[in-house]
């Protein structure tokens, strides 16, 4: 019998070789041949190279708001606390290859690729909602959640881009841990 791999399975297959190799000029012959399918298939599932490298960035780009959303669910965590998880999370070495391949797009989408459509305007506002909540309950006012969010994801974008280029880990550490302490200092409600 026929085995027809899914498109999650596909997809999962895909983002390992990525994450890996880069996204470069990928092809689907390539990527195909690297993942052990045929072209075809992943033609089948997606239609074509644009759907499918805008497919690979959205999954791991959900990877990412999946694991946050993960940390805000468990409400015996205070929330600096799920702020310093998800942290320690992003310094993960096992993380570096989906943050790079992040920024691999990031770049390519700000160039205007045609396969990374849409990603730029979710990249920044997907993130809001969720920090912003957080920063709520940390006691930021809620009328300024969302640009402390927005300070919050920049904050941590560079830093993410400080840890691929340097990988000193503890001083990327170092610098997250004195922005949170802003807003531990928030909640013991001493103001600069």
């Amino acid at each position: 019998m026929w085995y027809v791999p899914s498109r999650e399975a596909l997809l999962d297959a895909a983002i390992a070789h990525v994450e890996q190799h880069g996204l470069g000029e990928l092809s689907m012959r390539g990527i195909a041949a690297a993942i052990g399918t045929s072209h075809r298939m992943l033609n089948y599932h997606f239609g074509s190279r644009e759907a499918f490298v805008r497919a690979l960035v959205d999954r791991v780009e959900q990877r990412q708001r999946d694991r946050l959303a993960a940390l805000l669910a468990d409400p015996d965590v205070p929330p600096l606390e799920q702020a310093a998880r998800f942290t320690e999370q992003l310094l993960d070495p096992s993380l570096w290859p989906a943050e790079r391949l992040f920024f691999e797009v990031y770049g390519q989408a700000l160039a205007g690729a045609p396969h990374t459509a849409g990603f730029l305007d979710r990249v920044v506002t997907a993130w809001l909602e969720p920090a912003a909540e957080l920063l709520v309950r940390i006691g930021v006012p809620r009328e300024q959640a969302r640009t402390h969010a927005r300070l919050g994801l920049a904050v941590t974008r560079g830093l993410l881009l400080d840890l691929l280029a340097t990988g000193d880990v503890a001083g990327v550490r170092a610098a997250a841990e004195l922005y949170l302490q802003t807003y531990k200092d928030l909640q013991a409600g001493i103001t600069q």
